[in-house]
């Protein structure tokens, strides 16, 4: 008996992609079909990779047609399997290429989370060179990005892009689908080491109880150890209001973003620059996160094309508190980091209260004082953060303080 499948895509616009066509049949052997531009160089390697993983699924009569549009192996891989699992829908088992060197890399719970970049989940193209940007975290999206029918084959290939794709340095996170078909895809990428989780709509505290209990199902049956952190995000009215006990429900929460488009939905207001309808929300998410001592980080600034509105929207969140932004285009990731970073005014008093802090210490006094005036530990604590973030923002170098005191 016949079985006919497909998966990935094919056309003049794919770049880095693959289509491919499957027939599985009783009878005939293995044939692969192979339209490439660079057949010449890889079309030996491209087959025997389609030949192994036939193999590994027990697949041994099958018509395979490709058509490659400069695919790398672990897409190509991927999209054989989502054709199978199409075809084969009992299959559980994962087709899985070896682990490139240094891609699995851990992650702190207080590191900076300026920047996010949303990369859809079933589009290789975009993965590929998206660390080149230094986005302070990439997320692999297997949600709003992905439409319905695609939503299988998009979770191998994120997967597989766990196992292959160098992000230099960017957090490796991966924005899963609502509860419950979010939990499928933790089965597929918890075992591929991501950094965090974002947990779409979050609207109560059970909800992350429930991810946090798979997420530990899947590293005790993958036998594996390594930290992944959970980023909720708030995007309704009942979000806003269960905000406290959504980002206390797990130790494992580093912080507590927003989604402004469902929300406004939700209240029945339009969304505008001003912000008008969302600053309720918005102060309700940050404090919550504030009081239970994570990251709050704002929504994305939906028009990629006006730099000067996304860097107004930056230091307006910047103003209340926020600590990141998320960006939907590589460009804007300069943008956000520049707009974050601190003022000349700012990093001048963080400098001279950083230096009464070390004198302080030096002298073994718990007392910081700047002239005549008393310094508590929570300045001190946003001082001593002030200069790490312009060292990260290059505006200062290891020795600064140094300089400052032969200057």
């Amino acid at each position: 008996m016949k079985s006919h499948t497909q998966a990935g895509k094919k056309g003049p616009d794919v770049r880095s992609d693959c289509w491919i066509g499957l027939e599985i049949a009783d009878s005939g052997g293995i044939s692969v079909d192979l339209q490439s531009k660079v057949a010449s160089l890889y079309g030996e390697s491209i087959r025997k990779l389609i030949e192994q993983e036939l193999q590994f699924f027990h697949i041994e009569h099958a018509k395979v047609a490709i058509e490659d549009s400069g695919a790398l192996p672990y897409t190509i891989a991927a999209r054989l399997e989502a054709a199978i699992k199409r075809a084969m829908p009992e299959t559980l088992t994962e087709f899985l290429l070896p682990v490139e060197d240094g891609i699995r890399t851990q992650t702190e719970r207080e590191r900076f989370r300026r920047s996010r970049l949303y990369l859809p989940g079933n589009d290789p193209k975009l993965a590929i060179n998206a660390g080149i940007h230094n986005p302070d975290g990439v997320i692999l999206d297997l949600e709003d990005s992905v439409s319905p029918d695609e939503k299988d084959a998009a979770r191998i290939l994120v997967r597989n892009a766990l196992r292959a794709v160098d992000f230099y340095g960017a957090e490796r996170m991966v924005r899963i689908n609502q509860l419950p078909l979010g939990l499928a895809d933790l089965e597929a990428v918890v075992p591929q080491a991501p950094n965090v989780i974002l947990i779409p709509k979050v609207e109560s505290a059970a909800q992350i109880y429930d991810v946090q209990r798979k997420i530990d199902e899947v590293k005790y049956n993958a036998g594996v150890s390594w930290d992944i952190y959970l980023m909720p995000i708030i995007e309704s009215a009942m979000g806003a209001m269960k905000a406290l006990e959504i980002a206390q429900a797990s130790p494992e929460i580093v912080a507590l973003a927003i989604g402004l488009e469902d929300y406004t939905a939700d209240i029945g207001a339009e969304r505008t620059l001003e912000g008008k309808e969302s600053l309720w929300m918005r102060g309700a998410v940050l404090n919550a996160a504030r009081a239970a001592g994570i990251q709050p980080i704002d929504t994305v600034f939906s028009d990629v094309g006006d730099e000067d509105g996304l860097r107004a929207s930056v230091e307006e969140a910047k103003s209340l508190g926020f600590e990141g932004k998320g960006c939907i285009h590589p460009r804007q990731i300069r943008v956000v980091h520049e707009a974050f970073a601190p003022g000349e005014a700012q990093l001048e008093k963080a400098k001279r209260i950083v230096m009464a802090f070390q004198e302080a210490q030096a002298q073994g006094s718990a007392v910081v004082s700047l002239g005549s005036k008393m310094i508590d530990p929570p300045v001190v604590k946003r001082a001593l953060h002030t200069i790490a973030l312009a060292e990260r923002a290059g505006l200062l170098n290891d020795n600064w303080m140094e300089e400052a005191d032969n200057g």
